[in-house]
């Protein structure tokens, strides 16, 4: 049985902190569902209503058919998706070249990789917005396909890296013994033991390109063009804040990013568990 000290050590640094964190995080996703079901009037009321009375969901219709999210959505379902393929495709295949083979220069190469994570993102804005205008893909989804590949590609590798040295060398050998190419041992052995990993890699990837902005804002001056992010900024004007639409656009964005992790979850906590023993 557990004593009185026990139970108050336990409340004290492990629930209480829990606890604390817990609402801390919560508090902002709940207060901007609360938002997006009041009318407008209702959230502009004082005293202020922290369950909304008489929910409606017509914020929800005049973000997606009059504000442009269907739009915004598309684009960056568009973009999020095409450069998970790419960055999948191509990580994997350098991370196998860095877990298989030995090369000179091979540490360094990592080292750059890491060291590519370190620079900020706002150094890069303005050579690539006079590459990409040079290029004419302003506010073209190839220019934010290419440079979330690019951003993304360092940090995927040293993962991949990691997911596919822990996968034995001895199984690809073994599979080699009972007749399998090269390429047929890596499809057959390989592949299905990284599903983890690369279900982990491309659940950060399309988060990162669904939720970045600062690329997003510089490559794309159109509004047909915007991304969520993007489009959620544009609704704030100057004078005038519709702000159970811009809630609802919110909660909208937030949907697939909470509907993917709630699905990988699993395949997350043991993709990374593979990759920090790797």
């Amino acid at each position: 049985m557990l004593t009185n000290k026990k139970v108050t050590d336990k409340f004290l640094f492990l629930y209480l902190p829990l606890t604390f964190m817990l609402s801390f995080t919560i508090f902002p996703i709940y207060w901007t569902i609360n938002t997006a079901l009041k009318s407008e009037g209702d959230i502009m009321k004082r005293p202020l209503e922290y369950v909304p009375l008489a929910p409606t969901l017509d914020n929800f219709v005049t973000a997606w058919s009059s504000v442009g999210f269907a739009t915004y959505f598309k684009n960056s379902l568009i973009v999020g998706i095409s450069t998970v393929i790419i960055v999948i495709v191509l990580s994997t295949l350098s991370g196998y070249a860095l877990s298989r083979y030995q090369f000179k220069g091979k540490k360094g190469f990592l080292l750059m990789l890491l060291c590519t994570q370190f620079i900020p993102r706002a150094m890069m804005i303005i050579p690539l917005f006079i590459i990409f205008k040079n290029l004419g893909l302003i506010s073209n989804p190839l220019s934010l396909i290419l440079t979330y590949t690019a951003v993304e590609i360092p940090f995927t590798t040293i993962l991949m890296t990691g997911f596919i040295s822990n996968v034995p060398k001895e199984l690809e050998e073994a599979a080699q013994i009972d007749g399998c190419s090269k390429l047929q041992a890596i499809r057959y052995v390989v592949l299905p033991l990284l599903i983890p990993g690369i279900v982990a890699t491309a659940v950060f990837t399309f988060i990162y390109t669904w939720n970045e902005f600062l690329i997003a804002l510089m490559l794309t001056n159109q509004q047909s063009m915007f991304t969520l992010p993007v489009g959620l900024s544009s609704m704030m004007g100057e004078f005038n804040v519709n702000y159970g639409a811009l809630a609802a656009g919110s909660v909208i964005a937030l949907i697939p990013a909470v509907l993917l992790f709630a699905y990988a979850q699993k395949h997350l906590v043991n993709g990374m568990g593979g990759a920090v023993k790797g």
